[in-house]
């Protein structure tokens, strides 16, 4: 049985002739299923039982077994007809929020130009009671499945001579965000008559979200080498990561530095990629110079004397 993140038609396309290569038959030699991974990393309270799991097989019996078997440790298991069902459902969460969180990014920077505060307008259309969900605008994207999942969709649609126009878009929208936030950086400093080059800047959080020591596709790490190859000076302090691990595309040797009202003060600018529950907001407000924040992770801090800029 196969539990991971991949395009429709692997179970049955790729994975069942191997086995089947052996010389055995599927559906008494062996059964083959697949239920897609769920796991919400740094959530309290929920366990991998208590979420909801799907499973389907490549034919019935192997759907079947596959139930069984998850029925003894996942509280609810929902059997769909196929596995590809399955495969295409998880194609379909990563997607789904990917999309939406590409959508409040690109209004983030449109209303910040119109001098509107999205977290503020999130807010308020949270209140509807129905067809509304509040997804909230970030850095860019991180962990191993909403950055990467959907495009595993987009290469098969490319394969029948179709294009994802929603999933491509989104990608372009989300991978943008990194620079988008250095170029806030930029402005806020410049408003200070202050160069990005040769500057000294101080990143809050570097795993790809709060409260884990998980920097998969971080984009904390385009960030600091995008701020690297702008001539500053970047350290980092995350609670959660005292060494800054090595990555798949990025290779960032910098450790974690301890948050003092010093250590604030010795940098120009304080930015904050993550908004690890274990940060003292307060500290970085009383004793930052210039806070550049893209998590609103400053709304409602008090205390704070420094200049905070969205981004």
């Amino acid at each position: 049985m196969l539990e991971s993140t991949t395009y429709p038609g692997t179970t049955r396309q790729d994975m069942l002739p191997i086995l089947e290569s052996t010389g055995l038959t599927c559906g008494s030699d062996f059964f083959l299923a697949y239920s897609p991974e769920r796991e919400d990393p740094g959530r309290q309270g929920v366990t991998t039982s208590a979420i909801p799991k799907l499973v389907g097989g490549v034919d019935d019996t192997s759907g079947m077994l596959a139930l069984a078997l998850y029925a003894n440790v996942i509280d609810q298991v929902h059997y769909v007809r196929s596995a590809e069902i399955a495969e295409a459902a998880k194609l379909l969460e990563n997607i789904f929020r990917a999309v939406n969180i590409a959508l409040v990014n690109e209004l983030k920077t449109l209303l910040t130009e119109m001098g509107i505060d999205v977290w503020d307008v999130i807010a308020a259309a949270s209140t509807k009671p129905f067809g509304f969900m509040p997804f909230y605008p970030g850095p860019g994207l991180g962990g191993h499945c909403i950055p990467i999942d959907p495009f595993y969709l987009s290469w098969k649609a490319r394969e029948i001579g179709r294009h994802t126009k929603f999933i491509e878009l989104a990608g372009e929208i989300n991978a943008a965000m990194p620079r988008y936030v250095v170029d806030r950086v930029v402005g806020a400093l410049n408003e200070r008559e202050k160069s990005l080059k040769g500057a000294r800047v101080l990143v809050i959080g570097i795993a790809y979200k709060p409260n884990i020591d998980d920097i998969r596709e971080s984009p904390a790490a385009e960030i600091i080498e995008l701020l690297h190859e702008a001539g500053a000076t970047v350290n980092y302090h995350d609670p959660h990561m005292p060494h800054f691990p090595g990555m798949r595309k990025h290779d960032i040797r910098l450790e974690s530095i301890d948050l003092s009202p010093g250590t604030i003060d010795a940098h120009d600018v304080v930015l904050i990629v993550t908004n690890h529950a274990a940060i003292d907001y307060g500290l970085i407000g009383r004793h930052a110079r210039l806070i550049v924040d893209t998590r609103n992770a400053m709304a409602g801090v008090e205390g704070v004397v420094a200049p905070v800029v969205k981004a």
